[in-house]
């Protein structure tokens, strides 16, 4: 018992020891100011490879051998776009067919096919493109990329899985009556590019549009854009380029070439004054607020001093909207801004939900910060906006999925093979000139569309109050139409 005791009396005097000495060696903290950021370092990543298979259909490769993954897609260069007038919402309605069945194997065939070889494999579609994604263990790619082919160059169209699908899209249209972000997104999209411009138009499609898909509908689509001389593969993973060609050739060699029609969007009309647009939801707890105008073009020249410019006005979670309506006043958890480049100009957003009672002095705060990022911007905040980019973008390329993604937007617009080592530098090199330029060209504060959904009963008289402009009414109904059956 003796021998415990002392064993405890040493163990605690030990501990009192190393709490005294800790606290006579540790330095206080200075919290009084921000701690001083790292150094900036540069992108270097693996070169990129650009090849072409015995039909012409283009690869990218680029090689990273240090995990044994294979990241691939296969883009065909069409997308919503391309939907007819009369078939809205049949581009993405294909996308999602594709893996339904195809090669005479039946949907649950081909999952079970999958998940055997624990790959994962998804189809998408965007407004410019579509096709499908493959994430596969080294040791299991040959065996994946013999299914992808048969999705991709021979889906079935099963109809008992349209039927399924198109029941499953109605009822998310349904569902879209009850989520005020989506009403307010549908209206936004309308209202900045005209209910007949392809983004204008929900990419998903209408009531009437769904239910009158038929399966020989997406065949001929399918028929009609996919082909090799209308699509790329891009690949990133642990596989050189001599094992990748004979790989592809076995399945995509004969992948045949036609002829193709090229969407051409109309130029949308730019904003020309600030209207409110007030849909009623009632008993809305929240008022979702979205404002902006028609921003530009991905290839636009002043791309970089948007970044740095868009990250203090609201891209970023210390940028000036978010810390003035949540940080100060309490409004949202959260507000941002964002530019939607595509190869025809995308919309500029400022949005974000907020509590219904605060509706209008949100809409006021907006504004403020609208007009402020106007100005120049102090030295100190325009160098905290351009570390932040900086050392957040080798953020974007952790794993070969990352990469695949930017290596995708590499291709789309046909950027420099050097873009991604050099995008660092680009952005440590705006000026604050180049910032405020940026901003008093595409930010517009007088000439936007305000988007407001929420329950107009409570919020209608604090916005007449603001006098921003004329206020148009609407439904629900006015925005998404009646609710499919």
């Amino acid at each position: 018992m003796k021998k415990i005791v002392t064993k405890f009396l040493s163990a605690g005097v030990m501990i009192a020891i190393m709490f005294v000495t800790v606290n006579l060696f540790a330095q206080k903290a200075d919290r009084s100011k921000v701690p001083p950021l790292g150094e900036t370092k540069k992108l270097s990543l693996p070169s990129i490879q650009s090849f072409e298979l015995s039909n012409g259909l283009k690869v990218v490769l680029m090689e990273k051998h240090t995990v044994p993954l294979v990241q691939m897609s296969v883009v065909v260069k069409s997308g919503s776009v391309n939907d007819p007038d009369n078939k809205s919402g049949i581009a993405s309605f294909t996308a999602d067919m594709l893996d339904e069945g195809a090669a005479g194997k039946s949907s649950l065939e081909l999952a079970d096919a999958i998940n055997y070889l624990g790959v994962r494999i998804s189809t998408f579609s965007r407004w410019h493109k579509m096709g499908v994604s493959l994430h596969a263990p080294l040791s299991k790619f040959d065996e994946a990329l013999k299914i992808v082919s048969e999705i991709l160059l021979h889906p079935d169209f099963p109809q008992k899985e349209l039927d399924r699908i198109r029941n499953e899209k109605l009822t998310s249209l349904l569902q879209w009556h009850d989520q005020p972000v989506t009403i307010a997104n549908v209206m936004f999209q309308r209202t900045l590019f005209g209910k007949d411009h392809p983004y204008g138009k929900p990419a998903m499609g209408n009531e009437t549009s769904l239910k009158g898909f038929s399966v020989e509908d997406l065949k001929n689509f399918h028929e009609k854009y996919f082909k090799a001389n209308n699509a790329y593969i891009l690949v990133v993973g642990d596989v050189t380029r001599d094992q990748l060609i004979s790989k592809l050739e076995s399945v995509f060699g004969k992948w045949a070439k036609g002829d193709v029609p090229t969407a051409k969007l109309k130029e949308a009309d730019q904003v020309n004054k600030r209207v409110v647009y007030l849909v009623d939801k009632p008993g809305a707890a929240q008022s979702v607020i979205m404002i902006g105008r028609i921003g530009t073009e991905r290839l636009t020249g002043d791309y970089f001093p948007i970044t740095v410019m868009n990250t203090i006005l609201g891209g970023s979670f210390t940028s000036r909207l978010n810390n003035n309506l949540r940080e100060q006043h309490g409004y949202t958890y959260g507000a941002g801004s964002a530019f939607d480049m595509r190869p025809y100009p995308g919309p500029f957003m400022a949005r974000s939900s907020v509590q219904t009672e605060v509706t209008d002095k949100a809409l006021v705060e907006f504004f403020k910060e609208l007009n402020g990022i106007l100005k120049p911007v102090p030295n100190e905040e325009l160098t905290r906006a351009k570390n932040y980019v900086a050392l957040g973008y080798p953020d974007n390329f952790q794993t070969v999925a990352d990469i695949a993604f930017n290596l995708e937007e590499m291709t789309d617009y046909n950027l420099p093979g050097d873009y991604f080592n050099d995008y660092i530098d680009n952005v440590l090199n705006i000026t604050g000139d180049q910032v405020t330029k940026a901003a008093k060209k595409y930010i517009v504060p007088d000439k936007m569309a305000v988007i407001v959904v929420g329950d107009r009963s409570k919020i209608e008289d604090g916005i007449k109050k603001l006098n921003l402009g004329e206020i148009k009414y609407y439904k629900v109904e006015d925005v998404l139409g009646k609710k499919p059956q």
